[in-house]
């Protein structure tokens, strides 16, 4: 279901893309400079108040594009299917920055930057959605989703939902902001923070569950969480628990950022910054990605034959009984279903 739902969100991003772009096209009547290059931080027709860099962008798309490349690959040859929302985010992403290089030529295109724009600031919610199914696969393979705060596919619903529904408000703000009518503009600008902010709060929430999580197994499954200790790290399921946090925190950076740019208004320092955008924005989420790339789930994780109820019940119970004794066996279970 998360999958019909985030493919009709993408639907949903290509229609306003056109929309907005077809309509701000036709009513812009702006005097733009002659020269965009002479003082883009004044120019009204500047969307972004500086020329985006050549070589940062370069940087920042090749970077995109080999880990969407990479995790295809991976996809494909080494399972993990359901980390697709990450990798559909990814190219997002790196089309992006393939508008930043024409913005670059055309800095007072107003078209451009409205493509760029959402898809900058949209992508990250196939990110963070990725994670979402990703905690979800990590509790049900361990054998663990008794120590999850709530049934864990009703879990990976509900934060998928709020995800896309979030993405939707931040969508529809962000193409206000593109209005000509500077009162229009301000509200898509309240729209789009607080759609940010429903984010921000909903993944820190998340992060709270996946926190505690960890700690109940740590403290309750003691057999669980050392059933790996003695294999490799690269083996070590606690290896890719280390790997969602790091991503986790990149996401959370990359939220603050945009809160705080956008709380600043339309002229506010953060805005017109080009090394608070890659600092902020671009940094965090590259490590949020590419941390995968070198910890690919699909390692970590195998499909299994979903147990009966009652082998599940009987796995939990040994679970805990290990556990309380101090034993270190292995105790595993998983189900094949995406959510």
């Amino acid at each position: 279901m998360a999958r019909s739902i985030l493919a009709s969100t993408l639907f949903s991003l290509t229609l306003l893309l056109t929309y907005v772009t077809s309509t701000r096209a036709a009513s812009n009547s702006t005097q733009c400079p002659t020269d965009p290059y002479l003082d883009p931080q004044n120019d009204p027709c500047n969307a972004l108040g500086y020329i985006a860099s050549i070589p940062p962008t370069a940087v920042a798309f090749s970077l995109v594009l080999l880990i969407a490349f990479i995790q295809t690959y991976r996809i494909i040859y080494k399972g993990a299917r359901w980390m697709w929302p990450m990798v559909v985010g990814e190219y997002i992403y790196a089309i992006g920055f393939g508008f930043r290089f024409a913005l670059h030529y055309n800095p007072d295109s107003l078209a451009i930057y409205i493509v760029e724009y959402l898809m900058i600031v949209l992508s990250p919610c196939f990110f963070i959605a990725a994670n979402y199914v990703l905690f979800g696969r990590l509790a049900r393979d361990i054998g663990c989703t008794y120590q999850v705060l709530l049934p864990v596919r009703r879990l990976t619903l509900i934060f998928v939902l709020s995800d896309v529904t979030t993405f939707v408000i931040q969508a529809a703000g962000a193409s206000m902001t593109t209005s000509t009518v500077y009162n229009s503009a301000l509200i898509g600008l309240h729209v789009f923070l607080a759609g940010l902010v429903v984010q921000l709060a909903s993944f820190l929430f998340f992060c709270v569950i996946y926190a505690r999580f960890l700690y109940k197994v740590h403290a309750e499954v003691q057999a669980i969480w050392m059933q790996d200790s003695k294999q490799h790290w690269n083996n070590d399921w606690r290896t890719l628990a280390a790997v969602m946090t790091i991503s986790c925190i990149g996401i959370l950076i990359r939220s603050c950022y945009r809160v705080a740019e956008v709380a600043q208004g339309f002229y506010g320092s953060l805005t017109s910054s080009e090394t608070a955008f890659y600092l902020g924005d671009t940094l965090p989420l590259l490590v949020a990605i590419g941390i995968y790339v070198l910890f690919w789930p699909g390692r970590f994780i195998t499909a299994k034959i979903a147990p009966s109820a009652n082998e599940s019940q009987n796995g939990q119970e040994l679970a805990f009984s290990l556990g309380n004794l101090g034993h270190n066996h292995e105790v595993r279970t998983g189900v094949l279903s995406d959510y």
